[in-house]
């Protein structure tokens, strides 16, 4: 069962359709390639929440959509819960 949905192939993470535990190994879709991707998430994320693809170190960008979303206030590890807790927007 897909799990997160990936916009763009230059994403960054992917955004939850359903709610997903700490531990598990979860199913993505890639939408314009039509490709999955298995990620195991290392924290709780909610529906609508994202979910890190690749490792982020702090400073850089998040990509969702194909497009820069903010900046990471902290290192981010793959299956990491990408949130305000550790991401500031890159509008201000």
């Amino acid at each position: 069962m897909v799990k997160f949905l990936v916009h763009d192939k230059n994403d960054s993470v992917g955004v939850a359709v359903t709610d997903i535990k700490a531990g598990e190994t979860v199913k993505g879709y890639f939408m314009e390639e039509g490709n999955e991707i298995e990620v195991v998430s290392n924290s709780d994320i909610l529906l609508g929440h994202k979910i890190a693809l690749v490792d982020v170190t702090k400073g850089n960008q998040i990509i969702k959509y194909g497009f820069p979303i903010g900046v990471t206030t902290h290192d981010i590890a793959v299956g990491e819960h990408v949130h305000t807790h550790n991401l500031k927007t890159a509008r201000w």
